[in-house]
């Protein structure tokens, strides 16, 4: 009775942990998407290498729309009343009076245009009172300017009505526009590039959630994550869509081809051991788990290797094996990774796999793929497992992918004695370059987020592992 006891009760654990496993990963997914879908807004608003955002140049070339179409419309109406452009300029210049001249409609245009531009494109201010004192100097002269008119003089008054209503309007329409768009947006990219200044800030910042933004990192050495709000059948069709298109054939490599690929590996692992026992690590930040971001940067580039280190209740010998025999499972349990298949297999400790990863952010990111050559092996008390990309020309990037280039992943598990149980801290390092077009803060901070995803994952992993 006893052994039936402890088998029920282990049965019923492994079914907890199970259903604890898809309510996290579902839970993962969803902050992910949460950080992603509307990555427009950032990218609209983000300064790129200190040029002019989006979102602003629009708004400049609305105001140089709105002097040129004041203009044209001034013209029709002079041209309407039987003036060449030459007397209209005289009549409504030269001698003007404001009871029969529309020029000073188009001066307002012109102020509005010298003024906005000004402190909006050259000073480059972020405040809204200059729109909103522009915009009601306006609008108080246009409506002093229908009582002040004479309107008996006019033979066609349409186009004279026009030309004031039209003035109105779009003076209230880019009041709206840098109020409603240029702000929000260019506040939005600010907070994502900059941060807040607290290292143990949360990951996820406020506002991140409803913001709907989300970023990729790399599979085995990349973990992105999947897009649409779609139901979960939905999801699952179109995960196995993309996993049932691509059916890699094994490669058959030369002794010569397998020795270069063999150094390499090695060569890899001596840059690994160097990164795990560097110094130059900064920390970034700390999650609610206590997991450790850090980074280190490259001087001349200004792209970083990030690193996330964290404890995991499962050995470090049977993680480390798990996730490199097993690599073509990975995408069992880690939700955010679409395909993972082994090439080649140079030898037990070495081979070629490849990876891919769906498009994001309502196709405003194409999706990924990578070919990956992979190697293990032990530094000290440290199990690990690194990666990087290679050319291989026998799998040319597929239709609608581009190819990533992971320029190093490591993996390093080591045992800890402290930990009740089995126990190991993990460290993922990760240096990729993914040929995005968003400013690489943006990247970085966004990858900081899916570091923090994957080891949610992990764990979950972990625990059914052990049970």
């Amino acid at each position: 009775m006893a052994e039936t006891d402890r088998q029920m009760r282990a049965v019923a654990e492994s079914l907890h942990a199970s259903i604890q496993s898809q309510r996290s990963s579902s839970y993962s997914i969803n902050r992910a998407t949460d950080i992603i879908l509307n990555n427009e807004d950032i990218i609209a608003g983000a300064r790129y290498n200190g040029r002019m955002s989006n979102v602003r140049r629009f708004f400049c070339l609305f105001v140089t729309f709105d002097l040129l179409f004041t203009c044209l419309l001034w013209l029709i109406c002079s041209m309407i009343a039987g003036e060449n452009a030459g007397s209209a300029f005289i009549d409504q210049v030269v001698h003007y009076q404001i009871a029969t001249s529309l020029f000073d409609i188009v001066m307002a245009a012109i102020c509005r245009f010298t003024i906005l531009l000004l402190f909006y494109a050259l000073l480059y201010i972020n405040h809204w009172i200059i729109i909103a004192l522009s915009t009601a100097l306006s609008c108080a002269f246009l409506i002093t300017k229908v009582f002040l008119f004479d309107w008996s003089k006019s033979n066609q008054p349409v186009f004279q009505v026009l030309l004031i209503v039209a003035s109105f309007v779009l003076a209230w329409g880019e009041a709206w526009f840098f109020d409603i768009r240029v702000i929000p947006q260019e506040s939005l990219a600010r907070d994502w590039i900059f941060g807040p200044g607290d290292e143990r800030a949360p990951l996820l910042r406020p506002g991140a959630q409803s913001s709907r933004q989300y970023g990729e990192n790399v599979g085995t050495f990349y973990t992105p994550v999947e897009t649409p709000d779609r139901s979960d059948d939905e999801d699952e069709d179109s995960r196995r869509d993309l996993t049932d298109s691509f059916h890699p054939m094994a490669v058959t490599l030369t002794d010569q081809k397998k020795e270069e690929y063999k150094n390499k590996a090695k060569a890899l692992l001596n840059r690994s051991s160097e990164l795990l026992t560097s110094e130059e690590w900064v920390v970034d930040k700390t999650t609610p788990d206590g997991d450790v971001i850090s980074y280190m940067q490259f001087p001349k580039t200004g792209k970083k290797i990030l690193r996330i280190t964290g404890t995991v209740n499962v050995s470090a010998r049977m993680l480390s094996d798990n996730l490199f025999e097993n690599v073509e499972a990975t995408s069992n349990w880690n939700t955010q990774l679409t395909e993972c298949k082994k090439i080649n297999e140079i030898d037990e400790n070495t081979d070629i796999v490849y990876q891919a990863t769906p498009s994001f952010g309502n196709g405003i990111v194409t999706a990924r793929d990578f070919v990956i050559l992979r190697h293990r092996g032990n530094f000290g008390p440290y199990f690990v497992s690194c990666g990087m990309s290679i050319p291989f020309a026998e799998y040319p990037s597929r239709k609608n992918y581009i190819r990533g280039d992971t320029l190093l992943g490591c993996f390093a598990a080591v045992d800890l004695p402290e930990v009740e149980g089995d126990g190991c801290r993990f460290t993922w390092i990760l240096n990729t370059d993914l040929k995005l077009w968003m400013p690489q803060k943006i990247i970085d901070n966004v990858s900081v987020t899916a570091l923090a995803e994957f080891m949610e994952l992990l764990r979950n992993h972990a625990r059914n592992l052990r049970s």
